[in-house]
């Protein structure tokens, strides 16, 4: 038990560590937070704001031992234990966060907003499973804003209950009938039938929203719109009437999301430039279930070859996770900084310790496994982390899906991605980002021969079972017919593709960027210029 004058020492100690913080004064909070630590261990709070402070001076992995602290000592106060998740899951502290999150699943009678919170965060993590009980139960004890009733959907859509989705998206409409959220995934639930599409009520819509606003929430409704009507059109086969509301919905996204071309080629620069490394062992000693990366293009056919080598007795999908990329921000004590946290990444790979960097991975990502002896981590950005997880994780699988270019850079053109993936709403930003991801692939390709495997995704889809005899060999695994029919994969899927994906395989997506082949020329062009298609392509 504390000495009585400790805390009025304390008290003093946290007021003058504000006044430093807001003065920006960070070292002298620094030093002030950890007096106040020492002489009270269980404060949550300061922990917190001590590895604030160490995370505003640059400090990425010091400021992981205070929330540490925090996490062993939890008080009953589940905003505090949210804002300590939040924090636990940045620096890559995944075990800690979840150890958490159990610690507040055990609150009695949690209130609404508490158990969306809590789902929030678990799906976050790629706990669909769990985060679709959380809203199940929210739902029930009243949750039942806008957002709540989207995010209870999406939930719905990853585990497969499609109808009950489409039915939550339809009362949303109904009650907040400028809801551009629910207006775009419904749209994308389904393909829109003559019978049964929301035409007109999209355009209503679109006619009501101010046309001359320039908040960017305004016009980020209005996009979500235009590409409801976009999507709408073209699954009624109204080409010609489809293509302007793409364009419009994209020009609206593109202003929204500039693309920066010099800040995309000086990362493709700089990973190319990187030095090369030593060769990886042969063998590694370890036990454990192993990760598969999956990597590529957005929209290149990772999330079915996913679905098809999960559907493996001996695999499970992670789903799309950042985990390497915040274990490598850590272990290089790089805090996160969109393309110049990157570069710095970059700058600092000859000191990194790429045994801890595998083991750190290893040691946070494990549960993800939940028995089975593989785990694939998908995400198409690895394509830029290859030669890292070449050097920290030697045993780990590495898959390359390969997809057509026109179809591929159209598949993200007509994708919506929302305020990220700023190179999908300009046709020329769409040009320069795939021929710098042509550029990197290559060169993977060229410096480290046996990094990655390529699957082309017309063979995928083509000749299924010996592209994917070749996938299971790769990976140590003894074919299995299963893998043969991913539309009997029960597991959430939690990708903007996955509704297309609970479908058996079809080659019905070669060739789509035909329908509007007048209208991509100048992609093509492009292309050809950037020397990723030759001229007769």
């Amino acid at each position: 038990m504390n000495s009585p004058d400790v805390r009025p020492s304390a008290s003093r100690l946290r007021q003058q560590a504000k006044l430093y913080i807001d003065a920006q004064q960070f070292e002298a909070a620094q030093a002030t937070l950890e007096s106040v630590v020492q002489l009270v261990p269980h404060d949550v709070t300061a922990c917190i704001e001590l590895a604030d402070v160490i995370l505003q001076r640059g400090q990425l992995r010091a400021s992981s031992p205070p929330l540490l602290q925090a996490a062993a000592h939890l008080p009953k106060d589940a905003p505090l234990i949210i804002g300590l998740v939040q924090r636990l899951m940045m620096r890559g502290e995944i075990l800690a966060a979840r150890a958490c999150l159990d610690f507040l699943a055990q609150a009695p009678a949690p209130p609404a907003d508490l158990q969306v919170a809590q789902a929030h965060l678990r799906f976050t993590l790629g706990e669909v499973g769990v985060a679709k009980r959380l809203m199940d139960a929210a739902m029930r004890s009243g949750a039942d804003s806008p957002d709540d009733h989207y995010l209870y959907a999406m939930l719905l859509q990853f585990s497969g209950e499609i109808g009950q989705a489409c039915e939550v998206l339809e009362k949303c409409l109904q009650r907040w009938p400028r809801f551009g959220d629910a207006a775009m995934v419904l749209v994308n639930l389904r393909r829109q039938k003559a019978e049964s599409h929301r035409l007109d009520f999209l355009q209503e819509q679109l006619q009501l929203l101010p046309k001359s606003s320039q908040d960017p929430g305004d016009r980020f409704v209005r996009a979500e719109f235009e590409y409801a009507t976009f999507k709408t059109l073209d699954d009624l086969g109204r080409h010609e009437e489809a293509w302007p509301a793409l364009a419009r919905c994209n020009a609206i996204m593109h202003e929204l999301n500039p693309y920066d071309a010099a800040g995309e080629a000086a990362i493709t620069d700089a990973l190319i430039g990187m030095p090369a490394a030593a060769a990886p062992p042969t063998e590694r000693a370890f036990e454990g279930p192993t990760p598969i990366f999956i990597v590529g293009m957005p929209r290149s056919g990772t999330t079915l070859l996913d679905r098809m080598l999960s559907s493996h007795p001996e695999v499970i999908s992670a789903g799309e996770i950042i985990d390497f990329w915040r274990q490598l921000h850590w272990v290089a004590d790089v805090p996160p900084a969109k393309a110049q946290g990157l570069l710095q990444l970059i700058r600092r790979s000859p000191d990194i310790d790429y045994a801890e960097l595998g083991a750190r991975y290893l040691q946070q990502t494990q549960w993800r496994a939940q028995g089975r002896r593989y785990y694939i981590d998908k995400l198409p950005a690895n394509i830029q982390m290859v030669a890292f997880i070449r050097r920290a994780l030697p045993h780990a699988p590495i898959l390359h899906m390969v997809r057509e270019p026109m179809d591929t850079c159209f598949s993200n053109f007509k994708a919506m991605f929302g305020n990220v993936s700023p190179y999908s709403y300009d046709l020329q930003a769409l040009a320069h980002h795939y021929a710098q991801y042509m550029r990197l692939a290559t060169h993977w390709r060229t410096g480290m021969p046996d990094a990655m495997l390529d699957v082309p995704y017309a063979s995928l889809v083509g000749d299924p079972a010996t592209t994917m005899g070749e996938v299971l060999a790769r990976c140590g695994l003894a074919a299995d017919e299963r893998c043969l029919r991913p539309e009997l994969n029960p597991a959430p899927v939690a990708t903007p593709s996955s509704a297309q994906v609970r479908q058996s395989i079809h080659t019905g997506g070669i060739g789509q960027w035909r329908k509007y082949a007048s209208q991509l020329e100048p992609l093509r062009q492009s292309l050809i210029a950037q020397e990723v298609l030759v001229q007769s392509a």
